[in-house]
This record gives structure tokens, sequence and C-alpha cells, in this order.
């Protein structure tokens, strides 16, 4: 049995590739991890099926209480899928709703945490959501943000842009480390390098370039042209649509800018986002 490290991010800000770097790094294939497989690597916090499991039955058409009541049990399971430290990709920000915490302390060895300039984000989000800049940026700011329940997925809580990051990186812990989603662009050696010493590894210089390699965003793109990513929304013509950053200035117009900087301008000064 192991202990759970969670994979946290607000939704659109560099996860899948976090999971996609850790899983060609610790299992070392001799070529790109399949990008479908990711799951058998890393957990969903989300994935209906453990949920159903504790439940007996399907989660679908639960409500938030019904599921946050299965959440800590749920949790206590992951760290039975594998014998060392178990994985987990998480969306929720970190705190509690309807009085249970949505990340269950007891089971959990530390915390790796994505972050990206949410004026990129809404971008990102127009395409995985459907929606609008407009939307977007209100969901941005929405601090009930939340998913439903289906047979798939158990319903998340993100809460507001803010509140999310706030929530992960205010208080210093040395079970946290904290990866800005534009140094894993501009610096990736370094910035996994970074990412390995928090998790205690020691990978020789040409496999940490070889997995920085086999999971780079041309390298996924490229697989998902070949095989349609599960992970992708309805929404969505792809999953790995840009995978850049600052893309804000030619897309964003002033108002929308502002809207963006007004309402998480505390947590964007914290991570050098504003414009």
């Amino acid at each position: 049995m192991g202990a759970i490290i969670w994979l946290a991010s607000y939704p659109k800000s560099g996860n899948t590739w976090l999971r996609a770097f850790l899983y060609n790094l610790l299992r070392n294939p001799p070529q790109p991890a399949p990008i479908n497989d990711l799951d058998k690597f890393c957990i969903g916090e989300s994935a209906g099926a453990w949920y159903a499991r504790r439940a007996g039955r399907s989660i679908e058409g639960m409500s938030m209480e019904q599921v946050m009541q299965l959440r800590p049990r749920v949790h206590e399971d992951f760290t039975h899928a594998f014998p060392d430290s178990v994985f987990v990709k998480t969306h929720n920000f970190l705190g509690e709703c309807c009085d249970v915490a949505l990340h269950n302390m007891d089971v959990t060895a530390g915390a790796v945490y994505v972050v990206r300039n949410p004026l990129d984000v809404v971008i990102s989000m127009t395409h995985h959501f459907g929606v609008s800049i407009d939307e977007a940026i209100e969901r941005l700011g929405d601090r009930r943000a939340a998913t439903e329940t289906t047979d798939a997925h158990a319903a998340e809580f993100h809460s507001d842009w803010s509140t999310h990051v706030k929530s992960w990186t205010a208080a210093p812990n040395p079970g946290l480390h904290v990866m800005r989603y534009e140094d894993m662009l501009d610096r990736p050696n370094h910035s996994f390098r970074r990412l390995t010493g928090f998790l205690g590894l020691k990978p020789p210089n040409d496999r940490l370039r070889k997995a920085v390699k086999f999971s780079s965003f041309d390298s996924l793109q490229a697989q998902e042209r070949r095989t349609p990513f599960k992970e992708r929304s309805e929404f969505a013509s792809a999953f790995f649509r840009a995978g850049k950053q600052q893309q804000w200035r030619s897309v964003l117009n002033a108002s929308q800018i502002d809207k963006v900087v007004n309402d998480h301008c505390e947590q964007m000064q914290r991570f050098d986002y504003l414009p």
C-alpha cells in the first residue's frame, strides 16, 4: 500500500503534460508512452468506476453530498492500487465541500501543483468546455464552479481560479512542489529536474531528457493525430491544441483582460502574470 501524491491543477493548466512526463520517466519506455494509457499510471480522482465500486452501484445522478460521503473512502482505495506512491490527478481546490475534505490528508504523502497564467487558461477553457471567452472568464471567477456527476465521473469542485491557486500554494509546505506552466515551456529540463528532486528521484541526464522529449507537446500532439485522446471533451477538436503561452495577447480584448486581472490580481501578482 502506498500514499497519494496529488498532481493538482486548475483545469487546462498542464496536468496532462505533467502526467505524461512522469509516466515516461518512471516507466522509461523505448517509445513515447501511449497517451491513452495515462490512467494506468496515474489515477483520475474523479474516475467514476472507483466511486461506483464503493457505492455498489452507478453514481449517475448522485448529488454532491452523496459523492462527498464516498470521497474519503475512495481515496483510501487509491492507496491499494500500487505498492509504492500513488499518483492521483485532481482538479479540485484544496478545501471542503459539504463539510467533507475534497482530499483525504490521512492517506496523502505530498502534492505537485501546476499553475498557469489565467489569461491563457480562459482560451483553453473555451475549447474544452464549449463556451465563449466571456463565459470562460465568468467561470474562472465563479467560487461555486463545479462539474456534474455522470456515470463516468464524480463531481469536481473547482471554485474560482484565485481560490484554487491560493488553496494549494498559499502555505509553504515541504510536501508541496509548485510548477509554473510557463517555466515548463521555457526551461523544461530545469523544471522537470527540480520536480524529480522533490520526488526524491535522481534519473541520469539522458533518461530525463528522453522523458522530456517523449512528453513534449509536439510528441503528445502527434500521438493524438494518430489516435484520438479519450480525455478530449466532446466540444474540442483536439485536446493538445496549441501548447503555447501569451496567446491572450492576440485573442483577448482590453475589457476581457481587465476583467481577469481585476478578479485575480493578487494571485496573478504572486506568479508574475500581471500584464
